[in-house]
């Protein structure tokens, strides 16, 4: 897989690439079978040119982390909402090729098509790495949803545009909701059901919340970059 460099784009050219990018997503019925889930985070200060990234495999439905990848990665690209995924892709694509075993579904912490052009960053992973990927948000970037009711599990549509392109997700009793969307060979109610899945004893799924707190480690210097079996 070439490595993706985006330093030098433009805010103009990255547009041009979300809505090109855009036309390759598939979004569709799981079809495949899932046993080794990843959780994907990325860490980096807004105004440092340095990120680090890190992609956690789990066993599914079990959830039990088997391994990591970790990397450091210089970014140029500047810090715009929206346009996160031109800083962050590159790196996780690095972590990416780094594993020694590939999983079956990829949890960014980030929008899939829930995003003003619909490519967030699991969308833009998802069509670059040419797997199935979703997104999980702590927050909303786009469109409008009815809050769901207060029990775990509650999900009510996330629209934009009269489109449904997510779901607000309770995963805990009386604890805000999650925004989920798909990413690439996925659908919203796929989606739901599998970040379901993925809830243990926070409300961040646990894919997402592992791979935030193995990355931050490795950016205080307390896990080696690299892969690494659990």
């Amino acid at each position: 897989m070439a490595t993706l460099n985006y330093d030098t784009l433009t805010v103009t050219a990255a547009t041009q690439i979300q809505n090109e990018m855009r036309n390759e997503t598939i979004i569709q019925a799981r079809d495949f079978p899932v046993n080794i889930i990843a959780g994907a985070d990325i860490s980096f200060n807004k105004f440092s040119t340095t990120v680090y990234a890190g992609i956690i495999l789990l066993q599914f439905p079990q959830l039990i982390p088997i391994g990591y990848s970790l990397v450091k990665k210089e970014v140029l690209f500047p810090y715009v909402p929206g346009y996160l995924a031109f800083r962050e892709v590159p790196a996780l694509l690095a972590a990416w090729e780094n594993l020694q075993q590939r999983p079956d579904l990829l949890v960014v912490d980030g929008h899939g098509i829930a995003h003003p052009r619909r490519m967030g960053i699991a969308a833009h992973f998802g069509v670059v790495a040419n797997t199935p990927t979703v997104g999980c948000a702590k927050k909303v970037l786009c469109g409008k949803y009815e809050e769901p009711p207060s029990e775990k599990g509650s999900n009510t549509p996330l629209v934009f545009k009269n489109e449904v392109v997510g779901a607000a997700l309770r995963t805990k009793n009386a604890v805000k909701p999650v925004f989920v969307s798909p990413g690439y060979r996925m659908d919203v109610p796929g989606t739901v059901e599998i970040i379901s899945q993925c809830v243990g004893r926070y409300r961040i799924p646990e894919p997402t919340r592992l791979a935030h707190n193995i990355v931050n480690r490795f950016r205080l210097g307390e896990v080696p970059e690299g892969f690494t079996l659990m």
